[in-house]
């Protein structure tokens, strides 16, 4: 069954709508550029009422360092998600420092971002396959933008995956029978407006995606 990932949440009903739906894992984003950023106190508290429903992810993008160590300290997520410029050994150092799985973003625009992953994988629990953000964004993800998903028909990775970028309750299904993710990732896929997240698409995103 595919595990399904709803990323990017700021409030309890739309939290709890990801949660009964059956959402395996649910996502904050500390990424203050982002207008899905949900800051140290919202997360915390989102965090603790998710925490023993769903896998709960805090995301964060190129702020390893002690920042980061307080609030995946103070938080105490199951997962941390980089989705910035970090290193493989920045990867593999969050690993060791936090004890906890760690989920890599790679950028994909074309078949050239998919050649040579293996020292990242390597160093990540999981990668997470998104399409590219649009040249000058202010943040890296949850632009709502595909990559051509036959780049990875049949392609193998050492770890899970997810697979994330443009995905929506329409096209879920389809991207799942092109590339066989055994993850996805959707954030705003499943929103009204950028940051504001919808719970009939939410369930409709996870029930299409259950479908395949």
């Amino acid at each position: 069954m595919t595990a399904i990932k709803i990323c990017g949440l700021t409030t309890f009903d739309t939290l709890d709508a990801a949660l009964d739906a059956g959402a395996d894992f649910v996502g904050f984003v500390m990424v203050k550029a982002s207008p899905r950023y949900a800051g140290p106190g919202l997360a915390s508290r989102l965090v603790d009422r998710a925490r023993g429903r769903a896998k709960t992810v805090l995301l964060f993008a190129d702020m390893v360092g002690p920042e980061m160590d307080v609030l995946v300290h103070d938080l105490q997520p199951d997962m941390v998600q980089l989705h910035g410029r970090e290193t493989p050994l920045q990867v593999s150092n969050a690993r060791t420092d936090y004890e906890i799985p760690v989920i890599k973003a790679v950028g994909v625009s074309g078949a050239k971002d998919l050649v040579g992953p293996e020292t990242m994988e390597a160093a990540a629990d999981h990668l997470l396959l998104d399409a590219k953000a649009p040249k000058g964004a202010a943040y890296s993800g949850g632009h709502g933008v595909a990559f051509d998903w036959t780049l990875l028909a049949d392609r193998a990775f050492r770890h899970p995956w997810f697979l994330a970028g443009g995905l929506t309750p329409d096209n879920v299904a389809e991207a799942l029978r092109i590339t066989g993710a055994p993850m996805v990732d959707v954030s705003s896929g499943v929103e009204s407006a950028p940051g504001v997240k919808d719970a009939d698409r939410i369930a409709a995103f996870i029930q299409n995606a259950r479908r395949t």
